[in-house]
């Protein structure tokens, strides 16, 4: 199961349900996926067939939505 966040313009943010325990947020578009932390601070895990335009405009969202993000991942995960 993988719930989504939010979808921001082409791009759709979410989790895996069964995944690690680290704070992280996936992002997926036409071209590809990308995985950030949010812990300690936010910045890229890895990342697939994406240019370095778009991994940009994906960090830029995760950051202007972090608390969002964070509290989506409380809720989901009841931590």
């Amino acid at each position: 199961m993988s719930p989504t966040v939010f979808r921001h313009g082409g791009y759709r943010f979410f989790f895996f349900s069964n995944e690690e325990p680290r704070m992280h947020v996936h992002v997926a578009s036409a071209e590809g996926e990308a995985k950030f932390w949010l812990e300690p601070i936010i910045s890229l895990a890895r990342y697939n067939d994406l240019s370095p335009r778009r991994l940009r405009e994906m960090q830029k969202i995760v950051e202007e939505r972090e608390n969002e993000i964070r509290l989506a991942w409380k809720k989901y995960f009841k931590s």
